[in-house]
């Protein structure tokens, strides 16, 4: 079996671009992959490009020795939007090779250690006492791990960190006052904080309001979260950023971690989450994946939280709508099925997930160029979304 093609689907789902993928072979088999470097899509396509310049006629089931060459094949190998690209590709390998074995990808990696899937869910609404109500609705739905999240902006863009801190703590110790201890409490700052800004929120609440702080600084320099660390005892989540599993590397042997946040579609695909899992479980590290994306991401995160041992809770969005009005169920015929707050781990073939490809087709062909939003400070200079 052959490699005969890779064709690109960057499509419009709900407020955001998606880079779908879809590999296919001489045998009829195919395989569908996903980026997950969001509203950069040509850029990956452009290295997607590049790959199946060399790819068209190599055998799809020889994955690991293919990520190698892809990695590889340059000088400068690495980065974000390599990366990105060979994640997609990796996972659609993945979902080739299970189809043509008959058995599902978490069967590749060791087999599934869990039937059910637990996910956590996140807040929408502005701190305060709205973000209390919608933590009690999720409590209420069954969700035992609630994510809060920061306001963004205050009106035309203007996001001021210090204003933010102070607003959000108050509004977590509302949330856990109104939820009780027994739930999982966490709060994304989207690496939008300084040290001394994520100390200054972490130390305005009182101890046990948080059990995780999830991404308060950018994880370009790990000595700044071991500086952090040094300021507060509250458990980091940390790793959406990662690009390879040496950019984990540091995390993970500091113990600066201890819920990594790994992205399948921006790490390497499932080659090289499995290794960062495997360095995880030796420091005692749970698994909370990165899933901000489509059903073809949740579809590869289901699979990689079944075969491992050290898995927390996956993220999840809610089902999507996109901009032509279309729901998830319309452009997956297949997919995984939610039974409550849980995913039910499939048994199919692959990743247990087909697409509408006429829908994704037509789709692509009306692209438009999206962007996170752009944040100022109050004195006009950019800062972090």
């Amino acid at each position: 079996m052959k490699i005969a093609d890779i064709r690109c689907f960057p499509v419009l789902m709900a407020e955001r671009n998606r880079l779908v993928i879809k590999v296919t072979t001489d045998e009829g088999l195919h395989g569908w992959g996903e980026s997950g470097l969001s509203t950069r899509e040509k850029a990956v396509m452009g290295a997607v490009e590049h790959y199946r310049a060399f790819l068209i006629g190599r055998e799809p089931m020889a994955i690991g020795a293919l990520w190698q060459e892809m990695y590889r094949s340059q000088y400068f190998e690495g980065g974000r939007v390599l990366v990105a690209a060979i994640s997609a590709i990796d996972i659609a390998l993945h979902d080739i090779k299970g189809k043509a074995l008959g058995v599902p990808v978490h069967a590749l990696l060791g087999g599934k250690q869990r039937d059910r899937i637990g996910t956590f869910a996140t807040t929408g609404a502005r701190p305060g006492p709205a973000m209390v109500d919608e933590a009690l609705a999720f409590r209420a739905e069954g969700f035992d791990c609630i994510r809060l999240w920061p306001s963004e902006a205050e009106g035309q863009g203007r996001y001021q960190p210090r204003d933010s801190i102070a607003l959000n703590a108050t509004a977590c110790v509302m949330v856990r006052e109104a939820l009780g201890t027994a739930v999982t409490l966490g709060v994304d700052y989207h690496h939008r904080l300084s040290v001394a800004e994520a100390a200054s929120f972490c130390q305005r609440m009182p101890r046990g309001t948080l059990d995780f702080l999830e991404e308060p600084l950018r994880a370009e320099t790990p000595a700044a979260y071991a500086a952090l660390r040094g300021l507060t005892d509250i458990p980091f989540a940390i790793g959406e950023e990662w690009s390879s599993k040496w950019a984990a590397l540091p995390f993970i042997e500091g113990d600066l971690a201890q819920f990594n946040r790994l992205d399948i579609c921006n790490i390497g695909g499932f080659t090289e989450a499995m290794k960062v899992a495997g360095w995880s479980e030796a420091h005692y590290v749970d698994l909370m994946p990165h899933n901000p994306l489509g059903r073809i991401c949740t579809a590869a995160c289901i699979q990689l939280c079944a075969a491992v041992p050290n898995f927390a809770w996956l993220e999840w969005l809610g089902p999507e709508i996109n901009a032509a009005g279309a729901r998830d169920d319309d452009i997956f015929p297949m997919a995984a099925r939610r039974e409550g707050t849980d995913w039910i781990v499939p048994d199919a073939p692959g990743l247990g997930v087909e697409v509408d490809e006429a829908w994704l087709a037509k789709a692509s062909e009306s692209f438009t160029f999206t962007e996170a939003p752009h944040l100022r400070r109050a004195d006009g200079s950019f800062t972090n979304w």
